[in-house]
């Protein structure tokens, strides 16, 4: 295996043993939910639809370190990956609809992958409940720290001057990056070539070394990096500057209406769930968020905590969903 295939899941880790590190070593004091009407009794299952190590296991591990505290129950994390998500979606629809099987999702699982595969497997309106949404994270565009490029606008100009030459990364084909770089594309009237990579990993060290002009990618993947000088953000794509992305623009504040792209987790019970049941979990997950030490850790990522009602978060998923979709018929992205 080449080094540069071993970075993601490397740095993945590290992160996710870095959050769980501080969680355990800094406790506040969380306050206990009694159960209603006998729920829960038994262990809760939050299934991860990515390997471990990754940003979706690590979120997930974020809650389930703490929940028990709350919920008097053990909470456990379940890794089902493959499909881009799809095949621990698609278990959850498919699980008991009890409240004892959770899923970490993403607004890529949810909003993308049921236009841009053939068959997902799952609808994501139809097959699942929101719970609620854990945070809200935007994407960044990011150069070598020695780049020529100092601004978005020097990165427009120089990809008119030269269609097609102008060269953007990102960590897979249909990725929400992938598509956020399609629209700004065309929104800006500019030719620039696609580069996909197997992750942001790969992409980042092509970025460092000079092989890419530009990397679109999650504030998470980059944080550390821009942190200490090794990467330039030219323009997040969040609605306002957000924590240590706060020196970086947005691309509405530079003028392009409209450019409000954002990641999220959030969790999902099965379709049919009890809604007291659902109602149970959203209070005990929304206040393990706003725990202290959690709430930090989602922010030092580079995104906001929402935690919101299961309302709130169904009228997202379906602007979500809404959005997306045109998106990637927009891009001519498909997978298998």
């Amino acid at each position: 295996m080449s080094s540069a295939s071993r970075i993601t899941p490397l740095v993945r880790f590290a992160v996710a043993a870095t959050w769980l590190a501080a969680l355990v070593m800094h406790p506040a004091t969380a306050e206990p939910l009694a159960p209603r009407n006998g729920f829960p009794s038994q262990t809760i299952k939050f299934i991860s639809p990515f390997p471990p190590g990754g940003g979706n296991d690590a979120t997930a591990r974020l809650v389930t370190t703490r929940l028990p505290e709350i919920i008097g129950q053990a909470a456990v994390v379940d890794n089902r990956g493959g499909a881009g998500g799809n095949i621990g979606a698609k278990a959850v629809a498919d699980a008991k609809a009890d409240g004892y099987t959770v899923l970490t999702s993403q607004v890529s699982i949810m909003a993308v992958n049921p236009t841009l595969y053939a068959s997902a497997g799952f609808d994501p309106v139809k097959n699942f409940v929101p719970i609620t949404q854990i945070n809200a994270a935007p994407l960044a565009l990011v150069v070598d720290a020695n780049s020529a490029l100092k601004s978005f606008a020097d990165l427009a100009a120089k990809a008119k001057a030269s269609p097609g030459k102008v060269t953007y990364a990102t960590p897979g084909n249909g990725t929400l990056s992938h598509l956020v770089g399609v629209v700004l594309a065309k929104d800006n009237h500019i030719d620039m070539t696609h580069v996909p990579y197997k992750g942001a990993g790969p992409a980042l060290t092509d970025l460092l070394g000079g092989q890419v002009d530009v990397l679109v990618t999650s504030t998470a993947s980059v944080a550390g990096l821009v942190q200490n000088g090794k990467l330039r953000v030219l323009a997040v794509t969040s609605p306002r500057r957000i924590g240590v992305f706060a020196k970086a623009p947005t691309l509405e504040e530079l003028g392009y209406a409209g450019a409000r792209f954002e990641d999220w987790y959030g969790f999902f019970a099965p379709a049919g769930t009890p809604p007291e049941r659902v109602a149970y979990l959203n209070e005990a997950i929304v206040r393990t968020l706003h725990l202290p030490e959690v709430a930090k850790l989602v922010t030092d990522g580079g995104s906001e905590v929402v935690a919101n009602t299961p309302e709130a978060f169904a009228a997202q998923l379906r602007q979500d969903i809404d959005r997306w979709s045109r998106i990637v018929k927009l891009s001519g992205a498909r997978a298998d």
